[in-house]
C-alpha cells in the first residue's frame, strides 16, 4: 500500500518537473540577454548589450521587453511582430530616430511604452496605431517638435499616464488632449509651449498632477477644473482627490487676466512675474488683486476715407494697443462681421483687404478692437466708384508677360487637364527636361515660349522656342530649388492679325540637391608652386650672404679705426731751433704743459725761454733726441701690424 502511494506521488512529481522544464527549454533567448521564465510571464532583459537593432530572435511569447541602454536607431514592424503577450516594452536611453509605420501594429495588449531619452522629431497617425490598451506612454527627452492630432486616437479611454517633458513642443495637440478621460498625469514641462486653450482641462475628471513648468506661457486661461477641486503646488501633502498644479518658470504676464489664479487656495511655489514692468519680478502669490489690472484698447492709427475704382484692390488699416494685446474685428456697411472669404481678409494686425471692390462696398465700415478691459471703434469710410470698363464675369486671358496661376490654384484638387500636357524630365542640379506635345489645333503656330521662376524669387525668365521642338532642355537651374514652369504657344490671330499667346500646361519640379566632389590639384598649380617655393630659398639664401659680408666689413673697419686712434707715449727733445719736432705725449707738470703748448720757433732761429734754458746750455742743441717713455705700447703695436700683414 506505502509503494503503491510513494510511485503515485514520484509519478506526480515527475510530471510537474516536466511541465516546468518543458516551456523553459523552448524559450528563446537572444545572445548577450538574460531571460527569466517565471510562469505566467517570461521577461528578456537586453540592457546595456550594444545592440544596434532590436534582436530577430525574441520570444513571440515574451510579456515583458527591456531594451534599455543601447544604439537601437529604427523600429521596424517586424521587430515586435506577433508579440500578442507584451505588457511592459522599455526603449529607454537609446537613438531611435525613426518609428516606421504600424510597428506597434500587433502590441493590442500593451501597458506601458518607455520611449525616453531618445532622438524622435515627430509623431504622425500612423507611429502608435494598434496600441489599443496603452495605459502609460513616456516621450520624455526627445526632440519632439510636431506631434498630430491622431497620434494618440488609439488610445483617448484608457491612457493614463502621458509624459511629454523636455521636448521642443511649441504646441501641443490640445483637441486630442482635451479627450484623454482616464489620464491621471499629464507632464508637458520644459518645452516651448505659448498658448493653452481655455477650458481644455474641464473634462478631465481623473486628472491628478499638471505640470507645465518651464514653458512660455504668458497666461494661463481659467478652466473650470481647476475651481471644481482643491489645487496644490506639491503631491507631497496633497489629499487624493485634489490637483497638483505647476506653472513656475514661465514669463508670466501678470494682468486681471491672472486674476482668477491668484484667487485660488494654493501654497506659495515662488512663482514670479516677468511683466508688466512694475511687477516684474515680484513673486506671483505676494501681489494683492487689486495689483492685478488691465488697461483698455484704443485705436492710435486708422484709415479715414479712402476713394477707389470698382475692381480694384483695397487695404482698410486699423492699430490698436492695449493691455492685454486687443483683437480686431471689422464690420460692413450693412452691420454683417466680415471673415475670411475668397474676397476679403482679416490679419491680426487689423488690417482688412478687399482683393477686388465693387459699388456695393461703398458706405462706412467699422473697426472694432476690444480685449478683457473694454473696446474701442473707429469709422472708416470707403467711396467705390463705378467703372465702365470692369466687367465681373469676364477675367482676362494670360498674357505673354503674366505667369498662369492655375498651377498654384488646384492643390487641393490636384493638376488639371491642361497641366499634364507638359512633363519634365531628367532632372539634375542644374538642368531638366520640359517636354509638350504638337499643337496642332492651334493655327499658325509661330514659336512657344517658356516661362519659369523659382520659389526663392520673383524674376520670371523667358525662353523662346522654335516651333517644330517638342523639347527643351533649361541648362541654368539652381539646385535644390522649386520652380514653376509654363509653356505657351505663339500664335497669329485670324481675326485681329496680332500676334496671341494660348497656354499650353504648367509643371513643378524641384532640382536635386548638388553635392561638391574633392578634386586633385593640376600638375600646373604644383609646378608654379615649386617655383615659387626654390625661388624664395635661393633668394633668401643670397640675402644672407650680403648681410654675412656686410658685417665682416662693419668688423675690419672698425679695428682700423681703433688701432689708427692710438697714440705714441714718447718725449721729444730739441738741439737748437728746430722746427721738425716729433710730438711726443703731453708732459705730467704744468710747466711742461705751458711749454708744449707753445709753437714750434722756425728754422734757424734760436729758442729762447724755458726750454732753452731746460738745455742746461743756454744756446742751440744740434739734432733730435726721441725717448721712448712706453717701450711695451710699442712692442705691442708691432706685433699688431705684423699680424694684420
Amino acid at each position: 500500500m506505502r509503494l503503491d502511494i510513494m510511485s503515485a506521488a514520484m509519478e506526480k512529481l515527475l510530471l510537474c518537473v516536466a511541465v516546468l522544464c518543458v516551456p523553459a527549454a523552448s524559450m528563446l533567448c537572444p545572445k548577450r540577454c538574460t531571460c527569466q521564465n517565471l510562469l505566467p510571464s517570461y521577461t528578456v532583459l537586453c540592457a546595456k548589450t550594444g545592440l544596434l537593432f532590436v534582436p530577430p530572435n525574441i520570444d513571440r511569447r515574451t510579456a515583458e521587453l527591456r531594451l534599455m541602454d543601447n544604439f537601437i536607431t529604427t523600429l521596424r514592424h517586424r521587430d515586435f511582430a506577433n508579440m500578442t503577450s507584451l505588457i511592459h516594452l522599455t526603449l529607454s536611453r537609446n537613438t531611435i530616430s525613426q518609428i516606421l509605420p504600424y510597428a506597434f501594429a500587433d502590441l493590442q495588449d500593451l501597458h506601458a511604452l518607455h520611449l525616453d531619452n531618445n532622438r524622435l522629431t515627430v509623431l504622425d497617425d500612423t507611429h502608435l496605431q494598434g496600441l489599443v490598451n496603452l495605459r502609460h506612454l513616456i516621450l520624455s527627452n526627445n526632440q519632439l517638435h510636431s506631434i498630430s492630432e491622431g497620434a494618440f486616437q488609439d488610445f483617448l479611454e484608457t491612457l493614463e499616464d502621458l509624459d511629454l517633458s523636455y521636448n521642443n513642443l511649441v504646441d501641443v495637440p490640445w483637441e486630442t488632449v482635451a479627450l484623454l478621460a482616464s489620464v491621471n498625469t499629464l507632464s508637458l514641462d520644459h518645452n516651448l509651449i505659448e498658448f493653452v486653450p481655455e477650458g481644455i482641462f474641464s473634462n478631465l475628471h481623473k486628472l491628478a498632477r499638471l505640470d507645465m513648468t518651464s514653458n512660455k506661457l504668458k497666461k494661463i486661461p481659467p478652466d473650470p477644473l481647476f475651481l471644481r477641486i482643491p489645487v496644490y503646488a506639491k503631491m507631497k501633502g496633497s489629499p487624493l482627490t485634489a490637483l497638483v498644479l505647476s506653472f513656475g518658470g514661465n514669463p508670466l504676464h501678470c494682468n486681471c487676466e491672472l486674476v482668477w489664479l491668484r484667487r485660488l487656495t494654493r501654497e506659495d511655489d515662488l512663482e514670479t512675474c516677468a511683466s508688466p514692468r512694475d511687477l516684474a519680478g515680484k513673486y506671483f502669490w505676494t501681489i494683492r488683486e487689486e495689483d492685478f489690472v488691465c488697461e483698455p484698447p484704443m485705436i492710435t492709427r486708422h484709415t479715414s476715407k479712402m476713394f477707389v475704382m470698382e475692381g480694384q484692390e483695397v487695404s482698410l488699416r486699423c492699430r490698436s494697443v492695449g493691455d492685454p494685446e486687443p483683437t480686431t474685428h471689422w464690420v460692413s456697411p450693412d452691420g454683417k462681421l466680415i471673415g475670411n472669404t475668397s474676397r476679403t481678409t482679416c490679419y491680426e494686425n487689423g488690417s482688412l483687404d478687399i482683393l477686388t471692390a465693387t459699388v456695393k462696398d461703398s458706405g462706412v465700415f467699422t473697426c472694432i478692437a476690444s480685449n478683457a478691459a473694454g473696446e474701442a471703434t473707429a469709422p472708416v469710410e470707403l467711396v467705390v466708384n463705378p467703372s465702365p470698363h470692369y466687367n465681373p464675369k469676364v477675367e482676362p486671358e494670360p498674357g505673354p508677360s503674366d505667369m498662369p496661376t492655375s498651377i498654384k490654384s488646384n492643390s487641393s484638387g490636384g493638376q488639371s487637364r491642361t497641366e499634364q500636357r507638359v512633363s519634365v524630365s531628367e532632372i539634375t542640379s542644374s538642368s531638366a527636361t520640359i517636354r509638350w506635345p504638337p499643337q496642332n489645333h492651334i493655327p499658325g503656330v509661330r514659336m512657344y515660349q517658356i516661362q519659369y521662376n523659382s520659389s526663392t524669387d520673383d524674376i520670371l525668365i523667358y525662353r523662346m522656342i522654335p516651333a517644330s521642338h517638342k523639347l527643351f532642355m533649361l541648362s541654368d537651374l539652381a539646385s535644390s530649388r522649386d520652380y514653376d514652369l509654363c509653356v505657351l504657344a505663339v500664335y497669329d490671330d485670324g481675326v485681329t492679325t496680332l500676334t496671341a499667346t494660348r497656354l499650353v500646361g504648367c509643371v513643378g519640379f524641384t532640382t536635386e540637391r548638388e553635392y561638391r566632389h574633392c578634386r586633385p590639384l593640376h600638375d600646373q598649380f604644383l609646378g608654379g608652386t615649386m617655383i615659387i617655393v626654390i625661388g624664395g630659398i635661393i633668394v633668401a639664401s643670397v640675402l644672407v650672404f650680403i648681410f654675412i659680408l656686410l658685417m665682416k666689413y662693419k668688423l675690419h673697419s672698425n679695428h682700423y679705426k681703433q688701432k689708427a686712434a692710438r697714440v705714441t707715449n714718447v718725449c721729444s727733445q730739441t738741439n737748437g731751433g728746430q722746427s721738425g719736432a716729433v710730438p711726443g705725449p703731453p708732459p705730467r707738470s704744468s710747466s711742461s704743459s705751458a711749454s708744449a703748448s707753445k709753437p714750434s720757433a722756425p728754422l734757424g732761429e734760436r729758442q729762447e725761454g724755458p726750454q732753452a734754458q731746460e738745455g742746461g746750455f743756454g744756446g742751440p742743441l744740434k739734432g733730435t733726441t726721441v725717448v721712448d717713455l712706453n717701450p711695451e705700447y710699442g712692442k705691442s703695436v708691432k706685433e699688431e701690424d705684423s699680424i694684420s700683414q
